[in-house]
């Protein structure tokens, strides 16, 4: 399999965060008499050894925990304040899906007032913020308070991603068998599109989420993983610095311009992406607008038809086509 944090960097960080200042910090000093500790998720660099908390509070200085333990399960990681209402209404939303999920996530909550340097890193201009750890790689995933079906949704998702990329461990939970039962094996045309993403075959992989769709056109995990793996596809190979010099250079070059949308989604840059493509439609003559109404459709649904930026985006979108 492809090295996993490559993949990533390639699928959904091309331009974004950068976490290395966080990572291999130094263990915070033992507290006082009467004092106690952060929880903390486990030991850099080991597998989860025993029952851990799925639920628990990370600092500044005990961040690179949690980027290593983010190879071995993925991490949904709550940026959050005390003042913040919306926060308020999210925070407990997460801890029940994420209980429900019984180790299969695990969640690192941060006040971001405590910790500015993990505020700074995610660029946090607005919380409550939640982004995943896959491979010690940032995802984006959400911003303000969402409903819980929408927060379903997008850790189903996250699993999926953190499985393409080989992150399936899982956390012992306190008071769980010490065997959980037997997932259900893979659908045939999933397993396959999975083996193909494994090797890199991306063509293979899309023709096999396209056949899956055909025999169940109501397949939501054959959607996503669809959409998934056709941007991979697009940007595989792309020269980032190459392909913004060419859009810059033909603003009204559809290709060109599609390439830098498709990077930017892979970079978390959402509003820019959709920003660029809107702009690009309104300056198009009507018979040459098809293939990027067609791309923003596409990537509306990659993000999610909920997110705040493609309801924006799509009502955008609306008011021009009519």
């Amino acid at each position: 399999m492809a090295d996993a944090s490559s993949t990533l960097n390639a699928a959904a960080l091309r331009g974004a965060v950068d976490l290395s200042s966080l990572r291999n910090r130094p263990a915070p000093a033992q507290p006082a008499a009467g004092g106690s500790a952060p929880a903390q998720p486990g030991a850099a660099g080991a597998a989860p050894q025993g029952a851990l908390p799925l639920v628990f509070d990370v600092t500044d200085a005990t961040f690179g925990e949690v980027l290593e333990l983010s190879r071995q399960v993925p991490v949904v990681v709550d940026l959050w304040a005390e003042w913040c209402g919306p926060c308020k209404q999210l925070s407990p939303v997460l801890e029940k899906v994420v209980t429900e999920l019984a180790g299969r996530l695990v969640l690192a909550k941060v006040d971001v007032d405590a910790n500015p340097q993990l505020q700074q890193a995610f660029r946090a201009q607005s919380i409550p913020m939640v982004v995943a750890l896959v491979a010690g790689q940032p995802v984006p995933l959400f911003t303000g308070a969402v409903p819980e079906e929408q927060v379903r949704q997008v850790f189903d998702q996250l699993l999926q991603l953190a499985a393409q990329n080989g992150v399936t461990g899982t956390v012992p939970v306190e008071g769980a068998p010490a065997e959980a039962p037997a997932e259900p094996p893979m659908p045939p045309l999933h397993a396959e599109a999975f083996a193909a993403i494994e090797a890199g075959d991306y063509p293979r992989a899309i023709t096999a989420y396209e056949q899956a769709l055909k025999e169940n056109p109501r397949d939501e995990d054959a959607k996503a993983g669809l959409a998934q793996v056709s941007l991979l596809a697009r940007v595989q190979g792309v020269d980032l610095q190459a392909a913004r010099q060419a859009a810059a250079d033909a603003p009204r070059d559809v290709d060109a311009q599609l390439v830098v949308a498709d990077l930017d989604i892979a970079g978390g840059h959402v509003d820019d992406a959709f920003d660029r493509l809107l702009e690009l439609f309104a300056s198009l003559p009507s018979e040459e607008r098809a293939p990027v109404r067609e791309r923003l459709v596409e990537l509306f649904g990659l993000v999610g038809a909920a997110d705040p930026r493609v309801v924006r985006a799509r009502g955008q979108l609306t008011s021009l086509l009519f």
